[in-house]
């Protein structure tokens, strides 16, 4: 329990700043719907580049990030795992060709302890975005 109450609080402090097994349909008007209590990060609908950080990964978990995008443009995502440099995902991009969100899911492994950071680079100002970091039990 204290794993989530400290991303709880870590998300407080990305949404300042301001990545799912699989992840749920989103309701009306979000890119990427609440991803349960498995979640560690959920940013349903952002537009315009932005980025997260967060920590409080349990090394003894699976780990998954999801990012989609909708309304027209790309985005470019970069992923970074402090602790473990070596199996951050490469930089990558996800075509969003219109309202219905285009989603990428990416798993981590196992092992993975500390903290990450998110960066993401949208095509317009306009691009809608979300993400979920995810460590189903």
């Amino acid at each position: 329990m204290k794993k989530r109450t400290t991303a709880v609080a870590a998300l407080g402090a990305a949404l300042a700043l301001t990545l799912a097994a699989p992840a749920q349909a989103a309701p009306a008007g979000e890119v990427i719907g609440y991803p349960g209590p498995d979640g560690l990060i959920w940013i349903a609908d952002q537009a315009g580049s932005s980025g997260f950080v967060s920590g409080g990964l349990s090394s003894r978990l699976d780990t998954f990030i999801t990012f989609g995008c909708a309304d027209g443009g790309s985005i470019e995502v970069s992923f970074r795992l402090q602790e473990h440099p070596d199996r951050s995902p490469a930089p990558f991009t996800v075509d969003c060709p219109g309202t219905d969100p285009t989603l990428v899911t990416l798993p981590l492994g196992t092992g993975l302890h500390g903290g990450f950071t998110a960066w993401v680079t949208t095509s317009t100002p306009t691009t809608r975005w979300g993400a979920t970091v995810t460590q189903p039990e």
